[in-house]
């Protein structure tokens, strides 16, 4: 695969992520939040069970641990959204999600105990503005949803960090298809104990799920690993961090929503919060793409 087709992989990944926000609220409309979370990972689990079955020797008990832990966090993540989506829109929802990318390198230097990069702290004092610009009210309090939405960026922070952690010890493919399986049996679990587990009763929550579950997750996941091994890790960062404008563009057209001025004013400095705090690693993984180019010989 061709590095252009990569980047449009990745693209196209990212769409599909920025377009869940919109489906998981379309889902509410008949679906409590815990099934939506059961059916949604469930039956991606199922599409990805025959790759799990062909590659059921590089499953272990530390690839068991970690997928449960790291099910659990996708679990409480999708969770927090959801039930989120009930009192903030698909828009707000997704630039908040969007925060994890601050809250991965501040996570990071609180285990290590390190001060964080001026660049990442001045990211967060950037995001911090667009946050009260995006979500505060009249009365100057956070509804909420969207300290739900802000909750599920600091526990997919936790997820990313631990996913590399377990990596380097377990196999990353039976990593990723597990760890569906068990995020939708906490969501079936969940429901069991809190709602009525049930299917989706119109063609438009059948829709929300099998979107959810086919294109966002299953396809996504999927798509996401294969494309990594054909382009460098400052394309994928770039591109990702589009999600919460393709999550704006989805519920603008197909759910009519609207931000006030004072809102997309707020979205625009998360964003710009967002590639200060990215802009040194992206600097230093460019540098270290175009080493590794020179080596292969794929530069002059």
């Amino acid at each position: 695969m061709k590095p252009l087709k990569a980047d449009l992989l990745i693209l196209l990944v990212t769409m599909c992520w920025g377009s869940s926000y919109l489906f998981m609220k379309i889902g509410l409309d008949s679906l409590s939040a815990f099934n939506i979370v059961a059916l949604r990972y469930g039956l991606a689990f199922l599409l990805c069970l025959p790759i799990l079955v062909k590659r059921y020797r590089a499953i272990n008990l530390k690839t068991v641990i970690f997928s449960f832990a790291l099910g659990f966090l996708l679990f409480a993540v999708s969770s927090s959204i959801i039930f989120g989506l009930k009192n903030t829109t698909a828009s707000n929802a997704g630039f908040l999600a969007g925060l994890t990318v601050i809250f991965v390198p501040l996570l990071s230097a609180l285990i290590v105990k390190k001060k964080p990069e001026s660049n990442v702290i001045a990211g967060v004092l950037v995001t911090m503005v667009g946050i009260g610009l995006l979500t505060l009210n009249d009365r100057m309090s956070i509804m909420p949803g969207d300290f739900l939405c802000m909750l599920a960026a600091l526990l997919y922070a936790i997820h990313i960090l631990l996913t590399g952690s377990a990596a380097k010890a377990a196999d990353i493919v039976n990593l990723g298809i597990l760890q569906l399986g068990f995020a939708g049996g906490f969501g079936l679990l969940f429901a069991f104990i809190y709602e009525v587990p049930m299917l989706p009763s119109s063609y438009e929550s059948w829709q929300a799920v099998l979107v959810l579950s086919v294109v966002c997750s299953a396809f996504g996941y999927i798509a996401q690993t294969i494309a990594q091994k054909y382009t460098t890790p400052t394309h994928t960062g770039l591109i990702f961090s589009l999600e919460p404008v393709f999550a704006a563009i989805f519920a603008y057209f197909f759910a009519h929503e609207l931000l006030p001025i004072k809102g997309y004013v707020g979205a625009a400095f998360i964003l710009l919060g967002v590639m200060i705090a990215e802009i040194k690693r992206l600097n230093a993984s460019s540098l270290h793409d175009r080493s590794k180019e020179k080596r292969s010989g794929l530069q002059p």
